[in-house]
């Protein structure tokens, strides 16, 4: 088959494969256990994020709220901030998108809460101004990011980082680590 495409689903495999060689397991390890002390604790742990990331941080939710209460009969307080649109899109409407996180996470968000910000090249300014907001209110906050980091790298308490500068392999990195968490938990 003399075919252009031939061989990307094995470069592709091969970089995954770097990656997963290349990520440092104390970051998963200890971000499973910020995770799980949340959870133990009965605190809330909400997730975040735009465009692919968004749809990681419900997919995480999803699996977490069902699976994690399925195995073990324990209450799993798990909710993302992207999961209502009319909401997001009246924030971003009537206060900014810059700020479509922070607002909602002003009326639901109590100290000792955990965030979980996801943003591929960790510069997403709503993403940004969560955490610091987390930050500044008592809260707990574990980023996900690829790249550099960006400012989320720097401002998150705890970090679980895929230094690759590809979106779609820090996606997969973030994905996995989602994975991780259920079957541990």
């Amino acid at each position: 088959m003399n075919n252009a495409y031939t061989g990307t689903a094995q470069a592709y495999l091969s970089k995954l494969t770097t990656l997963l060689d290349s990520v440092d397991m104390s970051q998963i390890d200890n971000a499973v256990g910020v995770i799980a002390d949340a959870w133990q604790s009965g605190r809330q742990i909400i997730t975040l994020g735009n465009g692919g990331s968004s749809m990681t941080a419900l997919h995480f939710i999803n699996d977490w709220n069902k699976s994690i209460f399925m195995a073990t009969g324990r209450p799993f307080r798990g909710r993302s901030l992207i999961d209502n649109m009319g909401l997001v899109m009246s924030y971003g409407n009537d206060v900014s998108f810059q700020d479509i996180f922070v607002e909602q996470l002003k009326n639901i968000f109590q100290k000792g809460d955990l965030v979980i910000a996801i943003s591929g090249s960790g510069n997403s300014e709503n993403v940004v101004r969560a955490v610091r907001y987390v930050n500044e209110n008592g809260g707990i906050t574990l980023g996900l990011c690829g790249y550099r980091g960006g400012k989320l790298r720097e401002l998150a308490k705890h970090v679980v980082w895929a230094n690759i500068d590809d979106m779609q392999l820090s996606e997969d990195m973030h994905a996995i680590f989602g994975h991780i968490v259920m079957q541990r938990l």
